[in-house]
Protein backbone atom coordinates (compact mmCIF):
# COMPACT_ATOMS: atom_id res chain seq x y z
CA UNK A 1 0.00 0.00 0.00
CA UNK A 2 1.15 3.31 -1.17
CA UNK A 3 0.72 6.99 -0.78
CA UNK A 4 -0.83 6.97 -4.21
CA UNK A 5 -3.07 4.26 -3.04
CA UNK A 6 -4.30 6.71 -0.57
CA UNK A 7 -4.06 9.78 -2.65
CA UNK A 8 -6.43 7.77 -5.06
CA UNK A 9 -8.96 7.36 -2.77
CA UNK A 10 -8.85 10.60 -0.90
CA UNK A 11 -9.62 12.64 -4.22
CA UNK A 12 -6.54 14.21 -3.53
CA UNK A 13 -2.63 14.63 -5.26
CA UNK A 14 -0.02 12.19 -4.02
CA UNK A 15 1.94 15.37 -3.01
CA UNK A 16 -1.31 16.47 -0.50
CA UNK A 17 -0.86 12.88 1.20
CA UNK A 18 3.25 13.04 1.88
CA UNK A 19 2.47 16.72 3.13
CA UNK A 20 -0.82 15.50 5.66
CA UNK A 21 1.51 13.24 7.05
CA UNK A 22 4.96 15.03 7.21
CA UNK A 23 3.49 18.63 8.00
CA UNK A 24 0.17 18.60 8.93
CA UNK A 25 0.12 22.15 9.46
CA UNK A 26 -0.22 22.94 5.73
CA UNK A 27 -2.94 20.83 5.01
CA UNK A 28 -6.48 21.71 5.55
CA UNK A 29 -8.28 20.16 8.26
CA UNK A 30 -11.35 18.77 6.03
CA UNK A 31 -8.46 17.43 3.87
CA UNK A 32 -6.43 15.86 6.39
CA UNK A 33 -9.28 14.45 7.83
CA UNK A 34 -10.13 12.95 5.02
CA UNK A 35 -6.74 11.57 3.82
CA UNK A 36 -6.52 9.68 7.33
CA UNK A 37 -9.76 8.39 6.61
CA UNK A 38 -8.51 6.82 3.51
CA UNK A 39 -5.25 5.55 5.40
CA UNK A 40 -6.89 3.78 7.67
CA UNK A 41 -9.28 2.56 5.43
CA UNK A 42 -6.27 1.01 3.16
CA UNK A 43 -4.43 0.27 6.31
CA UNK A 44 -1.91 2.64 5.23
CA UNK A 45 1.07 3.10 7.55
CA UNK A 46 3.51 6.23 7.13
CA UNK A 47 7.16 4.56 7.36
CA UNK A 48 8.99 6.60 9.99
CA UNK A 49 12.26 6.15 8.20
CA UNK A 50 10.84 8.14 4.86
CA UNK A 51 9.40 10.55 6.78
CA UNK A 52 12.78 11.15 8.30
CA UNK A 53 14.72 11.26 5.29
CA UNK A 54 11.79 14.38 3.92
CA UNK A 55 11.30 16.01 6.99
CA UNK A 56 14.87 15.58 9.18
CA UNK A 57 12.75 14.66 11.40
CA UNK A 58 12.25 10.87 12.99
CA UNK A 59 9.74 11.36 15.67
CA UNK A 60 11.63 9.73 18.48
CA UNK A 61 12.97 10.91 21.77
CA UNK A 62 15.67 8.80 23.65
CA UNK A 63 15.24 8.32 27.25
CA UNK A 64 18.10 7.51 28.84
CA UNK A 65 17.86 6.12 32.77
CA UNK A 66 20.86 5.35 35.34
CA UNK A 67 18.81 1.78 36.41
CA UNK A 68 16.14 -0.06 34.80
CA UNK A 69 16.27 -1.90 37.68
CA UNK A 70 14.82 0.72 39.98
CA UNK A 71 11.16 0.82 40.34
CA UNK A 72 11.41 4.86 40.29
CA UNK A 73 12.04 4.72 36.88
CA UNK A 74 9.03 3.01 35.63
CA UNK A 75 7.07 5.92 36.51
CA UNK A 76 8.72 8.23 34.85
CA UNK A 77 9.47 6.32 31.46
CA UNK A 78 5.33 5.79 31.77
CA UNK A 79 5.04 9.58 32.36
CA UNK A 80 7.20 10.18 29.34
CA UNK A 81 5.95 7.80 26.80
CA UNK A 82 2.38 9.00 27.25
CA UNK A 83 3.43 12.96 26.71
CA UNK A 84 5.45 11.73 23.49
CA UNK A 85 2.71 9.59 22.31
CA UNK A 86 0.19 12.48 22.12
CA UNK A 87 2.59 14.51 20.05
CA UNK A 88 3.06 11.29 17.67
CA UNK A 89 6.23 11.07 19.13
CA UNK A 90 7.78 7.40 20.02
CA UNK A 91 10.49 6.69 23.20
CA UNK A 92 13.65 5.39 22.66
CA UNK A 93 14.63 3.64 26.06
CA UNK A 94 18.23 3.30 26.93
CA UNK A 95 19.78 1.66 30.16
CA UNK A 96 23.49 2.87 31.54
CA UNK A 97 23.72 0.48 34.43
CA UNK A 98 24.66 3.18 36.99
CA UNK A 99 28.01 3.52 34.44
CA UNK A 100 28.93 7.23 32.86
CA UNK A 101 30.63 4.99 30.23
CA UNK A 102 27.54 2.83 29.51
CA UNK A 103 25.76 5.72 29.71
CA UNK A 104 27.99 8.07 27.10
CA UNK A 105 27.86 4.65 24.23
CA UNK A 106 24.32 4.36 24.29
CA UNK A 107 23.86 8.45 23.32
CA UNK A 108 26.62 8.35 21.11
CA UNK A 109 24.63 5.40 19.43
CA UNK A 110 21.26 6.60 19.74
CA UNK A 111 22.18 10.30 18.70
CA UNK A 112 21.70 10.46 14.86
CA UNK A 113 18.33 8.55 15.45
CA UNK A 114 16.02 10.46 17.30
CA UNK A 115 15.12 14.56 17.59
CA UNK A 116 15.36 14.91 21.09
CA UNK A 117 17.20 12.93 24.21
CA UNK A 118 15.83 13.10 28.35
CA UNK A 119 18.60 11.92 30.23
CA UNK A 120 17.44 10.94 34.06
CA UNK A 121 20.29 10.86 36.81
CA UNK A 122 23.26 11.35 34.61
CA UNK A 123 26.39 9.62 35.86
CA UNK A 124 28.53 11.78 33.02
CA UNK A 125 30.38 14.42 33.61
CA UNK A 126 29.16 18.23 32.77
CA UNK A 127 31.43 18.44 30.21
CA UNK A 128 29.92 15.47 28.04
CA UNK A 129 26.30 16.62 28.78
CA UNK A 130 27.61 19.98 27.64
CA UNK A 131 28.84 18.23 24.20
CA UNK A 132 25.45 16.68 23.74
CA UNK A 133 23.42 19.21 24.34
CA UNK A 134 25.07 21.18 21.51
CA UNK A 135 23.59 18.36 19.18
CA UNK A 136 20.06 17.47 19.86
CA UNK A 137 17.29 19.26 22.29
CA UNK A 138 18.31 17.75 25.64
CA UNK A 139 16.49 17.96 29.08
CA UNK A 140 17.83 16.54 31.92
CA UNK A 141 16.26 14.99 34.87
CA UNK A 142 17.52 14.76 38.89
CA UNK A 143 20.32 16.52 37.55
CA UNK A 144 21.06 20.36 37.38
CA UNK A 145 23.68 21.72 34.83
CA UNK A 146 23.56 25.34 34.63
CA UNK A 147 23.58 25.63 30.33
CA UNK A 148 21.17 22.67 29.96
CA UNK A 149 17.36 22.83 31.15
CA UNK A 150 16.34 20.62 33.55
CA UNK A 151 13.85 19.32 36.01
CA UNK A 152 14.64 17.63 39.73
CA UNK A 153 12.38 17.44 42.47
CA UNK A 154 12.65 19.45 45.29
CA UNK A 155 15.58 17.65 47.24
CA UNK A 156 15.63 20.56 49.95
CA UNK A 157 11.89 20.50 50.84
CA UNK A 158 11.89 16.72 51.30
CA UNK A 159 14.69 15.90 53.14
CA UNK A 160 14.15 18.83 55.35
CA UNK A 161 10.44 17.52 55.98
CA UNK A 162 12.10 13.99 56.57
CA UNK A 163 14.16 15.56 59.27
CA UNK A 164 11.48 17.34 60.76
CA UNK A 165 9.49 14.43 60.92
CA UNK A 166 12.53 12.20 62.84
CA UNK A 167 12.99 15.91 65.14
CA UNK A 168 9.08 15.51 66.20
CA UNK A 169 9.38 11.75 66.97
CA UNK A 170 12.64 12.64 69.19
CA UNK A 171 15.83 11.80 67.80
CA UNK A 172 18.81 13.55 68.15
CA UNK A 173 20.82 12.14 65.18
CA UNK A 174 20.43 11.48 62.33
CA UNK A 175 22.70 9.13 59.92
CA UNK A 176 21.99 9.83 55.71
CA UNK A 177 23.25 6.47 53.84
CA UNK A 178 24.61 8.29 50.34
CA UNK A 179 24.25 6.78 46.94
CA UNK A 180 26.55 7.00 44.31
CA UNK A 181 28.92 9.60 43.97
CA UNK A 182 28.39 10.66 40.45
CA UNK A 183 24.41 11.42 41.34
CA UNK A 184 23.51 14.94 41.86
CA UNK A 185 20.57 14.42 43.59
CA UNK A 186 22.60 12.58 46.62
CA UNK A 187 25.09 15.65 47.05
CA UNK A 188 21.67 17.73 47.22
CA UNK A 189 20.09 15.52 49.90
CA UNK A 190 23.28 15.39 51.57
CA UNK A 191 23.53 19.52 51.76
CA UNK A 192 20.46 19.72 53.11
CA UNK A 193 20.43 17.38 55.86
CA UNK A 194 23.16 18.82 56.89
CA UNK A 195 21.24 22.46 56.90
CA UNK A 196 18.37 20.98 58.91
CA UNK A 197 19.94 19.30 61.18
CA UNK A 198 21.76 22.57 61.73
CA UNK A 199 18.68 24.06 62.01
CA UNK A 200 16.90 22.07 64.36
CA UNK A 201 19.75 21.22 66.43
CA UNK A 202 19.88 17.40 65.30
CA UNK A 203 23.53 15.43 64.31
CA UNK A 204 24.23 14.50 61.42
CA UNK A 205 25.75 11.55 59.96
CA UNK A 206 27.17 10.40 56.71
CA UNK A 207 27.20 6.39 55.77
CA UNK A 208 28.66 5.13 52.41
CA UNK A 209 28.39 5.33 49.81
CA UNK A 210 26.22 2.50 48.60
CA UNK A 211 25.25 0.79 45.60
CA UNK A 212 21.59 2.64 45.16
CA UNK A 213 19.78 -1.05 45.62
CA UNK A 214 18.35 -3.50 48.03
CA UNK A 215 21.68 -5.16 48.28
CA UNK A 216 23.42 -2.22 48.54
CA UNK A 217 21.25 -1.27 51.47
CA UNK A 218 21.75 -4.55 53.16
CA UNK A 219 25.41 -4.25 53.14
CA UNK A 220 25.12 -0.52 54.51
CA UNK A 221 23.13 -2.05 57.69
CA UNK A 222 25.14 -5.12 58.25
CA UNK A 223 27.93 -2.92 58.82
CA UNK A 224 25.98 -1.10 61.57
CA UNK A 225 24.81 -4.27 63.82
CA UNK A 226 27.40 -2.92 66.51
CA UNK A 227 25.96 0.17 66.93
CA UNK A 228 22.78 1.11 64.69
CA UNK A 229 21.96 4.89 64.73
CA UNK A 230 18.29 5.40 65.66
CA UNK A 231 17.09 7.16 62.67
CA UNK A 232 18.26 6.63 59.20
CA UNK A 233 17.64 8.55 55.77
CA UNK A 234 18.75 6.66 53.03
CA UNK A 235 19.42 7.51 49.27
CA UNK A 236 16.43 5.95 47.82
CA UNK A 237 13.94 3.52 48.79
CA UNK A 238 15.37 -0.16 47.89
CA UNK A 239 18.67 1.05 49.85
CA UNK A 240 15.78 1.75 52.61
CA UNK A 241 14.23 -1.66 51.83
CA UNK A 242 17.34 -3.60 52.06
CA UNK A 243 18.17 -2.06 55.42
CA UNK A 244 14.84 -3.25 56.82
CA UNK A 245 15.57 -6.31 55.81
CA UNK A 246 18.98 -6.71 57.45
CA UNK A 247 17.94 -5.22 60.35
CA UNK A 248 15.05 -7.08 60.96
CA UNK A 249 17.20 -10.25 60.19
CA UNK A 250 19.80 -9.86 62.65
CA UNK A 251 17.45 -9.01 65.61
CA UNK A 252 16.50 -5.66 65.46
CA UNK A 253 13.16 -4.18 65.64
CA UNK A 254 11.90 -1.59 63.05
CA UNK A 255 11.14 1.27 64.08
CA UNK A 256 11.54 0.65 67.76
CA UNK A 257 15.33 0.09 67.67
CA UNK A 258 15.63 2.28 64.60
CA UNK A 259 13.64 4.45 62.25
CA UNK A 260 14.56 4.44 58.53
CA UNK A 261 12.99 6.89 55.87
CA UNK A 262 13.52 6.19 52.05
CA UNK A 263 12.69 8.60 48.81
CA UNK A 264 10.88 8.37 45.97
CA UNK A 265 7.80 6.44 47.31
CA UNK A 266 7.79 3.31 44.70
CA UNK A 267 5.44 0.76 44.82
CA UNK A 268 7.01 -1.60 47.23
CA UNK A 269 7.38 0.92 49.95
CA UNK A 270 3.86 0.51 50.96
CA UNK A 271 3.72 -3.98 50.11
CA UNK A 272 6.77 -3.94 52.88
CA UNK A 273 6.58 -4.52 56.43
CA UNK A 274 6.70 -2.55 57.73
CA UNK A 275 5.15 0.12 55.49
CA UNK A 276 8.23 2.39 54.80
CA UNK A 277 8.01 6.08 55.42
CA UNK A 278 9.56 7.76 52.55
CA UNK A 279 9.46 11.17 50.45
CA UNK A 280 7.85 10.95 47.85
CA UNK A 281 8.93 12.26 44.28
CA UNK A 282 6.52 13.18 41.31
CA UNK A 283 8.20 10.59 38.72
CA UNK A 284 5.72 10.58 36.32
CA UNK A 285 5.12 13.88 36.13
CA UNK A 286 8.72 14.78 36.02
CA UNK A 287 9.19 12.49 32.74
CA UNK A 288 6.04 13.58 31.07
CA UNK A 289 7.21 17.63 31.70
CA UNK A 290 10.93 16.72 30.12
CA UNK A 291 9.30 15.06 27.12
CA UNK A 292 6.78 18.68 27.04
CA UNK A 293 10.25 20.60 26.76
CA UNK A 294 11.78 18.61 24.57
CA UNK A 295 9.18 19.04 21.77
CA UNK A 296 8.91 22.68 22.77
CA UNK A 297 12.24 23.02 21.99
CA UNK A 298 11.97 21.30 18.98
CA UNK A 299 9.09 23.48 18.47
CA UNK A 300 11.80 26.61 18.69
CA UNK A 301 11.27 27.34 21.91
CA UNK A 302 14.29 29.29 23.51
CA UNK A 303 15.65 26.85 26.82
CA UNK A 304 15.41 27.97 30.27
CA UNK A 305 18.48 27.07 31.16
CA UNK A 306 19.38 29.32 34.02
CA UNK A 307 17.37 27.56 36.47
CA UNK A 308 15.94 24.19 36.76
CA UNK A 309 11.95 23.01 37.24
CA UNK A 310 11.56 22.13 40.53
CA UNK A 311 8.58 19.69 41.23
CA UNK A 312 7.05 19.24 44.41
CA UNK A 313 8.13 16.32 47.01
CA UNK A 314 6.01 14.94 50.12
CA UNK A 315 6.46 13.24 53.12
CA UNK A 316 4.52 9.85 53.27
CA UNK A 317 4.46 8.50 56.75
CA UNK A 318 4.03 4.91 57.40
CA UNK A 319 5.22 2.60 60.75
CA UNK A 320 8.98 2.54 59.48
CA UNK A 321 9.67 5.59 61.76
CA UNK A 322 8.00 6.09 65.11
CA UNK A 323 10.07 6.88 69.12
CA UNK A 324 13.57 6.30 69.23
CA UNK A 325 14.55 3.80 72.16
CA UNK A 326 15.62 4.56 75.12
Amino acid sequence: MTIYDVARLAGVAPSTVSRAFARPGRVSADTAARIRSAAAELGYRVNPLARALSTSRTHMIAIMISDITNPFYAELVRGAQIAASEADYTVVLADARESGVLEREALERVLPMVDGIVVGSSRMADSTLQMIAKQKPLMMLNRHLVGIPSVVTDNARGTRRAVEHLGELGHEAVTYVAGPEASWADGMRWRALREAGLELHLHTRRAGPVAPTVEGGRLAALSMVDDPPTAILAYNDLVAIGMIGAFVSTGFRVPQDVSVIGYDNILAAELISPGLTTVASPGRTMGAAAVKNVLALLGGALPRSDQAFVMPTRLVVRHSTGRPRR
